[in-house]
């Protein structure tokens, strides 16, 4: 995971890292990753999720990528769908560099 904070991250291999956390954090029984669409909703018809997966999403994303997602309606279409979670994330990386790690391999962001 240090390795992911610290380097550039190939935008395929940001989208598989995605639906890894989908599937671990979010304890999606009987989904397996590759079987998650890029551009599959993460809403309502797609994989069904809800507000408190949104929260508890953006939670484990921040942390694994060192970034502050948006929240209320700003957040709609960052986490319209794995792909557009992707986007977000190289967006705010270009942007704001992680600026320290810590001895867990997390990004430490300033306040």
């Amino acid at each position: 995971m240090l390795q992911l904070l610290r380097r550039p991250v190939d935008h395929d291999e940001l989208k598989r890292a995605i639906k890894d956390i989908l599937v671990q954090e979010l304890d999606l029984r009987g989904q397996k990753a590759d079987e998650i669409g890029d551009d599959s909703p993460l809403f309502g018809a797609g994989l069904g999720l809800d507000s408190l997966d949104a929260l508890q999403l953006a939670l484990a994303i921040e942390e694994r990528f060192g970034v502050r997602l948006p929240e209320g309606e700003a957040a709609r279409p960052v986490f319209a769908s794995v792909a557009a979670l992707a986007l977000e994330i190289e967006r705010l990386r270009q942007l704001f560099a992680c600026s320290e790690v810590s001895a867990h391999g997390r990004c430490v962001l300033p306040d």
